[in-house]
């Protein structure tokens, strides 16, 4: 009973998408690709809107964890770009990562600390809906 359980989790952990498969990008990395200004790369946070209006990474895009797979086409003109995902601390982002791995989007990465860690790092962020964001950083801070 136990090995048949230990079996289930060792399953569930090596399905693509889950934890430990996608690959991470660190804080510094990313702020590095988005100072560069790469047409390449896609920011996606999946928390609440709510959670995004509060505060997100700069350049972030919104659609929750559990509208993904509805909104698909919405990411469709990203599918071989590098997409990060975050969310507030884990979870959300590892279920959005398997949606998107189903889906076929080939580079992804999981953001290192998510939005959490981003926080505590004092890392720039915007604040306020999508499409409308309010930056509370000064100019030129993503190149430090």
């Amino acid at each position: 009973m136990i090995r048949a359980g230990l079996a289930a989790l060792a399953l569930l952990f090596s399905t693509p998408g889950c934890a430990g498969e996608t690959p991470r990008l660190g804080q510094d990395a990313l702020l590095e690709r988005m100072s560069s200004g790469s047409a390449e790369l896609v920011v996606l946070d999946v928390r609440t809107a709510q959670e995004f209006e509060q505060g997100h990474v700069p350049g972030a895009i919104n659609i929750s964890h559990d509208e993904l797979e509805a909104r698909l086409p919405e990411l469709a003109a990203d599918r071989d770009k590098d997409v990060v995902v975050y969310c507030r601390s884990g979870r959300r982002a590892e279920l959005a990562l398997g949606v998107l791995h189903k889906a076929g989007f080939p580079r992804l990465h999981h953001l290192d600390g998510d939005y959490a860690g981003w926080e505590a790092a004092q890392r720039p962020v915007e604040k306020g809906p999508a499409g409308q964001d309010v930056a509370e950083v000064e100019p030129g801070a993503l190149a430090n």
